[in-house]
């Protein structure tokens, strides 16, 4: 049997493992006022806040820590299994949600959590340089990053739907199966690497290897196993400091909304979290939308016979530019509603330069080394935005989120600094001499 499109199946599963991903993770934001009311009536709302962002912190350091753990282990088990140890664990972490007692039994079930979902991110970097060839990939990321978006969109619509009927605790259990179920697809569809899958056609298989120029070491336009270098020489790349200081600059940015939407809606508008489920939806829309943008647009260019440095950089920059002048119409909306219409257009720009920045790994070196430089970036990432969320906490007493839009401002900024700074050329690197 052959499956046509294969890589197509392969990417949207990836974009699905996305959706879930989101909706496990998003749970505890969306219900945490009926959690803090039940678990915590003592406290007021800046309590409240001190506890959300203290497990909110947790979840995130670990996050980073699983990004670099899973990242060597894609690279070590590869892409199939790595995906299926990473949402096998995550689902089974939100179901114990539903047993959380306090600060510290959630701490412990959200950095589980926070560990194996890291694996999403590298795993599917190794996915798109194993199954895509080069012009395709910031396309390929594009989807993958628009079932992020997705699951942005339809966790709290889903959280709220589940809250008319179910206590926190139950729609804890029932959000964590959604993980389970996934892996049913997954085994079955992507049996192996696409050099030896049974179902992709010859002509398929010649199309993506082929066209993975970073895997052409020699030149000779026969695929080989490309440039991969131990840890220590890929660390010693500035280009490889590039990545991950871009990414540890920007992608802090979209978790200082992912994580804050739902207490800025309700403490700068009064929202309670049936208003908040039907309207925190609405960012999202506009980071799908510039995942898909980002990657049509980056493939445009490749097609149109752009160099791959010229096609990244100008989608990063085009990004960054939509984002900075956000964060600053951000500080004094006129309604909850301009303000998630601009919280829209800020995503929309984020999505356009992170889809090509998670490209660069596979841009740079081989396929067998992508998910270990993907894991370091994305750690660096988490990292930048544990700390981002600590500082939010305490920035933003009484409700005044303005200095937190004007450090995201910053950030944009340093993230496009990295790219042209650190990575004078972006094309697949050779040993040093």
């Amino acid at each position: 049997m052959k499956l046509k499109g294969l890589r197509w199946w392969v990417v949207g599963l990836v974009a699905l493992a996305a959706v879930v991903n989101y909706i496990d993770r998003q749970a505890f934001g969306a219900l945490w006022p009926d959690i803090a009311n039940d678990l915590f009536p003592e406290m007021d709302k800046d309590g409240h806040k001190e506890i959300y962002g203290i497990i909110s912190t947790v979840f995130i350091i670990s996050y980073a820590g699983g990004q670099a753990l899973f990242g060597k282990i894609f690279d070590w088990i590869g892409t199939r299994m790595g995906f299926a140890l990473s949402i096998g664990v995550w689902s089974v972490a939100t179901i114990f949600h539903a047993f959380a007692q306090g600060i510290l039994s959630f701490s412990i079930f959200r950095s589980i959590l926070g560990i194996a979902e890291a694996g999403n991110w590298p795993g599917a970097a190794k996915a798109n340089a194993e199954w895509f060839p080069t012009k395709e990939r910031a396309l390929a990321q594009g989807v993958f990053n628009s079932g992020a978006a997705i699951g942005g969109i339809v966790a709290y619509p889903v959280i709220g739907l589940l809250s008319a009927y179910l206590e926190w605790k139950s729609i804890f259990i029932v959000v964590g199966a959604m993980g389970l179920l996934w892996l049913v697809p997954w085994l079955y569809i992507v049996k192996s690497g696409p050099k030896t899958h049974p179902w992709l056609s010859e002509d398929e298989r010649k199309y993506i290897l082929s066209g993975q120029k970073n895997q052409d070491l020699d030149e000779d336009g026969e695929y080989d196993e490309g440039y991969v270098p131990d840890t220590k020489t890929l660390l010693k790349h500035k280009e490889s400091w590039g990545v991950i200081i871009a990414s540890a600059a920007l992608d802090p940015i979209w978790w200082l909304f992912i994580v804050w939407i739902p207490l800025y809606l309700s403490e700068v508008f009064g929202m309670d979290v049936k208003q908040i489920a039907f309207s925190a939806w609405v960012p999202y829309v506009g980071a799908m939308i510039g995942a898909i943008f980002g990657g049509l647009l980056a493939k445009n260019r490749l097609t149109a016979g752009w160099s791959v440095d010229k096609t990244r950089k100008m989608t990063i920059t085009l990004g960054c530019l939509i984002m900075i002048p956000c964060f600053f119409l951000l500080k004094a909306p006129a309604s909850a509603t301009s303000a998630v219409i601009i919280m829209a257009v800020l995503l929309f720009g984020f999505q356009v330069a992170i889809g090509n920045i998670q490209t660069m790994p596979s841009d740079l070196f081989s396929g067998k080394i992508v998910g270990t430089l993907s894991g370091f970036a994305g750690m660096a990432a988490k990292l930048g935005a544990a700390g981002l969320t600590v500082v939010v906490t305490i920035v933003t007493t009484g409700g005044n989120y303005t200095p937190a839009f004007i450090i995201g401002g910053v950030l944009a900024i340093i993230a496009l600094l990295a790219v042209w700074v650190l990575c004078p050329k972006i094309e697949p690197l050779k040993p040093k001499a």
